[in-house]
């Protein structure tokens, strides 16, 4: 893919995705008015976890609590019974509570709005701290999960081996007016047509930009 067939590729993208559901976490920020301590919540239970599991999850943990204050006053068995079946529900829900403890330890309760400081809270990798800085706080930064880091290369608008070495990539390649939006996207485009084995090339709309690296059979 050529530098200058991003603006193309995104607009495509765009429309596409409108037919598929959105990201959970992005529903989570919509649906709260961008509370960042929810973002990062969802955010943490939705790792290894499919988006309508995340979904139920996030919905009966939140009735009983949705502030650092309150959700620290519950039990782990509470937040285990909570969230399970995510992925790592009892590791999970130890998190849960330790992040809530040094938030009201360290920042009053709130959420920090610094990927740096962010990335010291337990459990809390690039992918989520970028995620709650983009979408919690509406703040410059790219996440970069493994749909992100799988497209962007098979595009062959980056070449890199993980993904923290695709965010970097990014951050000096994407125009930064894709940075925010660009996971929102690339995540139920990943998802729906370009999937990890035999994408649906026949069918995708911005195939004549892509360069397939790595695509060995396609449908």
């Amino acid at each position: 893919m050529q530098a200058k067939d991003i603006h193309a590729v995104i607009r495509t993208v765009k429309r596409e995705i409108a037919r598929w559901p959105e990201p959970v976490v992005g529903v989570v920020a919509r649906q709260s008015g961008r509370d960042p301590f929810l973002v990062l919540i969802s955010c943490l239970l939705s790792l290894r976890t499919k988006d309508k599991t995340t979904a139920e999850a996030s919905e009966r943990l939140f009735a009983l609590a949705s502030t650092a204050v309150t959700m620290q006053e519950l039990t782990t068995s509470a937040i285990e019974q909570a969230i399970y079946p995510v992925g790592f529900y009892r590791t999970k829900a130890k998190q849960i509570q330790q992040i809530c403890t040094q938030l009201l330890e360290r920042y009053e309760g709130l959420v920090p709005d610094r990927i740096d400081e962010l990335l010291t809270l337990p459990g809390v990798g690039r992918k989520t701290a970028n995620l709650v800085v983009t979408v919690g706080y509406e703040k410059p930064g790219i996440c970069v999960d493994i749909h992100v880091h799988r497209i962007s290369n098979r595009w062959g608008y980056v070449k890199t081996k993980n993904p923290d070495e695709t965010e970097q990539a990014l951050r000096n390649k994407l125009p930064r007016e894709y940075w925010i939006t660009f996971n929102d996207l690339l995540v139920p485009f990943g998802q729906n047509l370009c999937q990890p084995v035999s994408p649906f090339c026949s069918r995708c709309k911005i195939a004549r930009y892509c360069d397939r690296v790595g695509v060995l059979r396609s449908r």
